[in-house]
């Protein structure tokens, strides 16, 4: 398989993110409440949030899941830095000094895949990226459960706080149900310098982005499907939009708030089914990356 960037395929995808008694996106304007849409209460996790998530994979190189990445691809270090890191930024700064410096685009995967404002000396520019993530929105409303923090007593005594409290610091959803559309935009990366090899690492990636990326108020949160569309035309087959609405869950009353999965009455399987269906002929390759198998047919230099 060529890392050619014309390899780069018209993909339009779906995350399905199933949130459990967790806050999958904190909003800091609001004490950190879950983000919520103020005209109707559906939760929002920020594309930001999510592909925080991936670069946080990539950067962890002593990691489980870039190692095993990068025995499964053959990746070498020096080309996956991660941009939005500080560390990386230190040893950038120094390798310049040096005289060593590369540029941001042969170093950097979160460059080439998302693009970049860089306003450094040397590095002007401004790229759109050719993976572009939208915000994810739940499919019905969401109800936010609220609760202080508490330790042991007397523990901080000498500090004479509020005695080891932190009123309503504990936010979470009580269930959730989120859609995050995805699009791969081959025309980006003539620029970008993105190649297949990439995005191929992207999509591994995807389920992996909340199950080892957990914290107190977000152990659970999991990408339950993550539908991936390859146009049969590099130009695109079809509308996004009639993808994404042929995709996304629904509940029977969204402004009831969510409290299970099976309120939605969401089966993978049929949704495919249906999805192959409507856009017969459109598509070059249609399927969930949460399976292995289905991301071995798209990538085959990840099988063996």
């Amino acid at each position: 398989m060529s890392d050619n960037n014309q390899d780069i395929p018209r993909v339009t995808g779906l995350l399905v993110i199933e949130v459990r008694n967790s806050n999958p996106n904190g909003d800091p304007d609001r004490e950190s409440d879950p983000r919520t849409r103020g005209h109707d209460g559906r939760g929002i996790i920020s594309d930001v949030s999510f592909k925080r998530k991936l670069r946080e994979l990539v950067l962890l190189k002593e990691g489980p899941v870039w190692k095993e990445m990068k025995k499964q691809l053959g990746l070498e270090d020096g080309r996956f830095g991660i941009h939005v890191d500080q560390d990386t930024r230190d040893k950038e700064k120094a390798a310049k000094v040096a005289g060593q410096k590369k540029s941001l685009s042969e170093s950097h995967w979160d460059v080439r895949l998302f693009g970049s404002t860089s306003l450094e000396e040397g590095d002007n520019f401004i790229r759109t990226g050719v993976a572009q993530f939208s915000i994810a929105v739940s499919a019905a409303k969401v109800r936010i459960q609220r609760d202080t923090n508490t330790v042991k007593a007397n523990v901080d005594a000498d500090k004479k706080t509020d005695r080891g409290m932190a009123p309503l610091g504990f936010r979470v959803v009580e269930h959730g149900v989120y859609a995050m559309p995805f699009l791969i935009n081959p025309t980006a990366a003539t620029k970008s310098g993105c190649t297949r090899e990439d995005i191929e690492l992207m999509c591994k990636l995807v389920p992996y982005a909340y199950s080892h990326n957990p914290s107190r108020i977000r152990t659970l949160v999991e990408v339950r499907h993550a539908w991936y569309f390859e146009h049969e035309s590099v130009l695109g087959s079809c509308s996004d939009f009639a993808v994404l609405d042929a995709l996304t869950p629904s509940k029977a009353e969204p402004n009831e708030p969510s409290t299970s999965w099976g309120g939605y009455g969401y089966e993978g399987a049929a949704v495919a089914n249906a999805v192959r269906e409507m856009f017969a002929n459109k598509f070059r390759h249609f399927g969930d990356l949460c399976d292995p198998a289905f991301v071995n047919q798209v990538f085959p230099r990840g099988n063996g």
